[in-house]
């Protein structure tokens, strides 16, 4: 028991340290730099000649800061814009198309069409569009209907985008990270561990001891590589997300198709590791009156969508959870520009510090969260039969 205190101390100690030392004074920075982004616009429309001060679209700001890209943005605007141009990769009409994001994104209004390899497209928000034969009434080849989204046809975008960038660069960090773990495990069999093997050791005998035993017994070794991948890839890339200087910034966990593909990857290991009472347990659930069962499977029918909406919620609470962390970062900061007050910044600049500091620790959470749900799921798939009396 006092081992167990003790690693658990020197567990949360590591993650604190972690918290002061090295992410923090990035939550400031990227802060800082998201609000010298906002307030641009609002400068520039000051100096109108109408002398009229023109209200920024917050929410499309927000949107924008948190959603995909073609384009890997560091600061600036046009011509003064520093970012890395990213693979346009198209599956058109006409074939495929590819070209760099910078080579056609001077209009993202939708006002002009240009021609790549004999295929007509347009920008439009820095998504591609086949436009249409005639401009419409704003002078744009974009339809947008009532709910201010293109109605236009548009090709198959497998473009490698940030996000796609961001999980090349999130699998290799992790491939070198654990491949040289595992080749220090190999060569120092019966040793203390040293370096990377070190630090990351507490956090495996984390998931294995406190996630795996608990939730899946004796079966736990089966199952260790893939929580432990969930695991780390999941607060590996929560974390990425909090720092603003490249390779970071990017919101990969709050993307609702990197969750979905978690999720489904949780659905398919449980549904395959099924055993027959687990099935038994699906269509034929003891202990629950015949007549919920028959002549109308309602308790069956309960419980096979239960088998769908487990991972659903795995998919959602991940993505909402981080999505709304971001946005809350960037609400604080947009106080400054909504209430145009600099002295705004005393209060919002501190309290983001302050939720980015929050926004560490649900980083680890929800990889905990989702891990452990996960062994949960497969535990109950793989669970022994017991004696009726029991449920």
């Amino acid at each position: 028991m006092n081992n167990k205190r003790h690693f658990t101390s020197k567990f949360f100690t590591a993650i604190a340290l972690f918290t002061l030392f090295f992410v923090s004074p990035f939550s400031n920075a990227r802060a800082i730099d998201t609000l010298k982004e906002a307030k641009t616009p609002i400068a520039d429309t000051a100096k109108a000649e109408t002398g009229a001060a023109k209200e920024e679209d917050i929410s499309a700001t927000i949107l924008h800061h948190i959603g995909d890209s073609h384009e890997w943005h560091f600061w600036g605007e046009g011509e003064n814009k520093v970012a890395i141009p990213l693979p346009v990769i198209l599956w058109t009409n006409g074939g495929l198309v590819t070209f760099l994001s910078n080579k056609h994104d001077k209009d993202e209004e939708g006002k002009d069409i240009f021609t790549e390899k004999g295929q007509s497209l347009v920008n439009y928000e820095g998504k591609y569009y086949y436009p249409a034969a005639t401009k419409y009434a704003d002078g744009s080849y974009v339809k947008i209907d009532e709910n201010k989204v293109p109605d236009n046809e548009k090709p198959l975008d497998i473009s490698i985008t940030k996000n796609v960038l961001a999980l090349f660069i999130s699998v290799a960090l992790l491939l070198i990270i654990f491949l040289s773990i595992a080749a220090s495990y190999r060569k120092r069999v019966g040793k203390a561990p040293k370096g990377m093997q070190s630090l990351l050791e507490p956090f495996i005998l984390f998931v294995r001891d406190d996630i795996a035993i608990p939730q899946l017994g004796h079966k736990y070794i089966k199952f260790m590589p893939y929580l432990l991948t969930v695991f780390f890839f999941v607060w590996i890339n929560n974390l990425l997300g909090l720092v603003p200087i490249f390779p970071g910034g990017t919101n990969l966990t709050g993307n609702i198709a990197i969750t979905c593909m978690l999720a489904l990857c949780t659905f398919i290991i449980t549904t395959l590791s099924g055993n027959k009472n687990y099935w038994k347990h699906v269509f034929n659930t003891p202990g629950v009156p015949w007549w919920l069962k028959f002549p109308i499977p309602l308790m069956p029918l309960v419980e096979f969508i239960g088998i769908f909406t487990k991972p659903i919620a795995l998919m959602i609470r991940l993505f909402a959870n981080i999505t709304a962390g971001h946005i809350l970062i960037l609400s604080l900061i947009s106080l400054i520009i909504i209430l145009k007050s600099v002295f705004v910044a005393g209060f919002a600049i501190p309290f983001v510090i302050f939720i980015s500091l929050i926004e560490l620790l649900v980083g680890f959470l929800q990889a905990f969260i989702f891990t452990i749900l996960s062994a949960l799921f497969i535990g109950m798939a793989i669970e022994e039969h017991h004696d009726d009396n029991h449920h």
